[in-house]
């Protein structure tokens, strides 16, 4: 099945979505929740997987599914068409803030390794796929890095970084030493395996993990400043525990007797 060839644009700066402009009978796929608007004559279905021609028949549907599955993905994906005579315009926006990165297939060599939470949305007939490492070690330690996305086919596929957006060209030989969920895509040919920090102190108390990504060239990695899981982490840190009351995260809550004064000033001192 031939890719729809889709026009785009990418708007906003640290909130951004992708407007994809679609014609009469093209399509694109989109991952459940991520849009944001479209038109009126723009027809929605949910299906089973990616939607892709790959996917022919009952089994290749489930297994299609599966594999999204494995990755922490929904089931299902919504596929979005131009059931009306003209344009219609069909928005797609990022979880959190970040860049969204427009993914040429076709110049990239048909296939694209991303992050399982990086895909966003895609022209109708790429295919949805898992990727497995090759290295035992990765499936051991891999952590965020272990199960990543296979997107194919020759047509746009748009996936979302988190914070700032690094692109490093990696010469043939030239390594990279990475935190693992700092990785959002890589082309198939760049080599990628899980080293050892080193000594367990330096794990323990340097705010680092036991392991590193470490890629090596030639090929292409897109990295990420701000990783998902880290803002994640450090929201749930900042977060009141225990039913903590809402002055703790403040300059009231931030010394002893803190929290009194805040009730207090708050007017809940009966």
């Amino acid at each position: 099945m031939a890719m729809d060839v889709v026009d785009y644009e990418i708007k906003g700066s640290e909130m951004q979505f992708v407007e994809v402009e679609l014609d009469p009978g093209e399509a694109a796929v989109g991952e459940a929740g991520s849009m944001m608007y479209m038109d009126a004559g723009i027809g929605m279905d949910t299906v089973f997987g990616d939607g892709s021609a790959s996917q022919g028949g009952i089994f290749g549907k489930l297994l299609g599914a599966g594999k999204r599955l494995i990755t922490g993905e929904s089931l299902f994906t919504t596929v979005y068409t131009n059931q009306g005579q003209g344009k219609r315009k069909v928005a797609f926006a990022a979880p959190y803030p970040g860049k969204i990165l427009p993914m040429d297939l076709r110049q990239l060599g048909g296939t694209l390794i991303c992050q399982k939470d990086a895909f966003l949305c895609a022209a109708k007939g790429v295919s949805l796929g898992i990727f497995f490492q090759q290295k035992l070690s990765v499936g051991f330690f891999g952590g965020e890095g272990f199960v990543m996305q296979k997107l194919e086919g020759d047509g746009l596929a748009f996936v979302h970084a988190g914070g700032t957006v690094l692109k490093r060209e990696l010469q043939p030989g030239q390594t990279l030493l990475v935190d693992t969920g700092c990785i959002v895509a890589l082309t198939p040919n760049v080599s990628f395996e899980i080293q050892y920090v080193g000594k367990i102190k330096t794990a323990l108390f340097g705010g680092e993990g036991l392991f590193f990504a470490k890629v090596t060239g030639p090929g292409t990695v897109w990295l990420q400043s701000l990783p998902f899981s880290r803002l994640a982490s450090r929201v749930f840190a900042a977060a009141p525990q225990n039913g903590g009351r809402r002055e703790e995260g403040s300059v009231l809550g931030g010394f002893a007797g803190g929290g009194l004064l805040g009730g207090i000033l708050g007017g809940d001192d009966d």
